[in-house]
């Protein structure tokens, strides 16, 4: 069961740690030190011991492999073993960071993850010692606490703050995620002997140096271990089922009518089913669903003018909405239309008060600029918040949107402007702050707006929708994958029965479109016209959900006629990107939408994003006469 101390773990106590390191020496590993290989012919030094340490190999408690954990020191290195494992000898200058567990019910657990991508499977302490084996370790190797996470240990690494929006999740066995080379990421990499929780790591600082065009999957910290949900093997969904349900526990509860169906569904996702029927899958009756309406040409300068009266307010902002979501908006108009979309401007405003707020608000984001601007050198070595957050904005920015001519080029200006931006919304949402993502849902709205100040709060209105998807308790996407999983069985039954068969039933493949937004699924100019259809809410505040379902439809056929599994489906999924008909699949989507009505509602959970939060902030106009 937990140590009863173990909240008060003094393993990162510099003073505890100091006194402690008095009888060995002061002997701290560095991993500026030459690494080197246990040399059984030399003479060596056990340091700590604790026996019954174990790994489940399955879900079966009764399946363990126990052994004896040691902490063992040769000479200026330290090594760990674990005995009957294929854990020996592993020298901790290949160890990257140790995550510990401590579940309110049951054994807490370590999980070693290293430098080179893999991740050893969960170390179950039956005999307690999880505090002691810290508190040794860091007499031993410089260890330091994650800022964002005090459950993680970052060793020999003071550089990566691991500032991420999933940064408690664990995987049990290792994951592809990238083929990228070694040789400038750190990348999860799939193998039986070990598990894989592994974040991307660059040594790229922000310089505005010219970045390769080609797509580097592996380039976010967050959104790699965000889309570890994607590549979740079922051995390792099994195996940390119990880690998802703490964090549910803490998480959205959707009650009342549906209760029991979501009670269901729990089952249904933690199914052991592998079987997949050979029966033919049953045709989708499409008799009763009426096709959306044909997509229009965008809406001109022409059109816009009409829609406003002689002091610019827009006469009809639900007419307008309508008119955008079939047809989106010609690119010359998107820069001053996307910020009534977005919320920036409200749509009763007039002229003079839309003038007023711009100036008004460029005064406040310069006031909020400042703030970090005025950070010293002496400062910033004072407050590690800042210095995380800038290093990962500094590393993210060089690597979003290089080809897009927009962000193109070497000392590219415009990147110099997303980290500013970036950077001054993390001490806009303090707690939020940053996370990589976030650059990608930025990056089209400065290329759209051209002016700082009103893109970053463009940006702060979005955010307010679609901020729960960078939660660290992972609500906003568990809600949004959970009102997924329910429109499909509502709108696809045949489909979704053959998820749940083929254990493909948490719809984790989808986890990127939700996130980001379809942002890495289509073509730029195209991506533009889907969010503004998106932020219309015309028929639905969640029409990306119905969009979700509507491309899944598409591809039903193909993906049970090559009998998918859930890494298939992922793989298939992750190859539509660019090949899927944006049209098309927006007038099925509103075919779906429509045909749903109210039970496609009353599937999604009240305060599902990317709705808004409730009491908004509203613009900041001037009193009659202020002008």
């Amino acid at each position: 069961m937990p140590e009863s101390d173990e909240q008060h773990d003094l393993s990162d106590d510099s003073d505890y740690a100091s006194s402690q390191q008095q009888g060995f020496g002061g002997s701290v590993y560095s991993k500026s030190a030459e690494a080197r290989e246990f040399d059984e012919n030399d003479a060596c030094e056990t340091v700590y011991s604790r026996e019954n340490v174990a790994i489940h190999p399955t879900q079966n408690p009764a399946e363990r492999i126990s052994g004896q954990l040691r902490l063992i020191k040769q000479q200026s290195s330290l090594f760990l073993v674990l005995q009957l494992y294929a854990i020996k000898y592993l020298p901790f200058s290949d160890v990257h960071s140790v995550h510990r567990h401590t579940p309110p019910l049951g054994w807490q657990y370590l999980i070693i993850v290293l430098s080179s991508g893999l991740a050893y499977p969960p170390l179950y302490f039956y005999s307690g010692g999880v505090r002691e084996f810290l508190v040794n370790l860091k007499q031993h190797v410089a260890i330091v606490r994650s800022a964002d996470n005090t459950n993680i240990f970052l060793v020999n690494d003071f550089r990566d703050p691991l500032q991420r929006s999933l940064s408690s999740l664990e995987l049990p066995r290792a994951i592809a995620v990238s083929k990228a080379s070694p040789a400038h990421n750190a990348t999860a990499r799939y193998s039986a002997e070990g598990s894989s929780y592994v974040e991307s790591s660059s040594a790229s600082e922000y310089s505005g140096r010219h970045m390769p065009k080609n797509h580097d999957p592996a380039r976010d910290i967050s959104l790699q271990v965000l889309e570890k949900f994607s590549l979740i093997t079922k051995f390792a969904r099994e195996t940390t089922s119990q880690i998802f349900q703490e964090s549910q526990n803490k998480g959205f509860v959707y009650e009342k009518q549906h209760e029991n169906n979501s009670s269901a569904l729990s089952e249904t996702m933690n199914s052991d089913k592998l079987f997949v029927s050979s029966e033919p899958l049953e045709e989708f009756d499409n008799s009763q669903l009426a096709m959306g309406e044909p997509r229009q040409d965008p809406l001109d300068a022409e059109e816009w003018a009409a829609f406003l009266d002689s002091e610019g307010r827009i006469n009809d902002s639900n007419d307008l909405k309508k008119r955008i979501f079939y047809g989106g908006i010609k690119s010359n108009l998107r820069k001053e239309v996307w910020k009534f979309l977005l919320g920036y401007h409200l749509y009763d405003s007039t002229y003079a008060e839309r003038e007023y707020l711009t100036s008004a608000k460029k005064s406040e984001y310069e006031c909020l600029k400042s703030q970090w601007q005025s950070i010293s050198t002496t400062q910033a070595k004072r407050f590690s918040k800042f210095r995380e957050r800038r290093g990962l904005i500094e590393k993210d920015v060089v690597r979003t949107d290089r080809s897009v001519a927009y962000y193109d080029g070497d000392d590219n200006p415009h990147v110099k402007l997303l980290h500013d931006i970036l950077l001054t919304y993390s001490f806009y949402n303090f707690d939020l702050g940053y996370c990589q993502g976030m650059s990608d849902l930025l990056s089209p709205i400065l290329f759209v707006i051209e002016n700082e100040s009103e893109s970053f709060w463009c940006f702060v209105a979005l955010m307010e929708r679609l901020g729960p998807n960078f939660n660290r308790d992972q609500s906003g996407m568990h809600s949004q994958l959970f009102a997924l999983s329910k429109l499909v069985e509502l709108l696809d039954r045949p489909l979704h029965d053959y998820f749940v068969q083929a254990d493909c039933s948490n719809y984790y493949y989808c986890f990127r479109w939700i996130l980001i937004q379809f942002k890495r699924e289509f073509e730029y100019q195209k991506l533009l016209c889907l969010w503004e259809v998106l932020w219309t809410h015309y028929i639905s505040e969640h029409f990306h959900l119905y969009i979700c379902v509507a491309i899944l439809k598409k591809y039903r056929r193909q993906i049970y006629t090559e009998r998918m599994d859930f890494d298939t489906l992922l793989k298939f999924v992750n190859e539509l990107s660019g090949k899927i008909d944006l049209d098309e699949i927006l007038m099925e989507a509103e075919s779906l939408c429509r045909y749903a009505g109210e039970k496609g509602a009353a599937c999604i959970p009240p305060g599902t994003p990317p709705s808004f939060p409730s009491g908004p902030d509203q613009a900041s106009y001037p009193e009659n006469g202020d002008l």
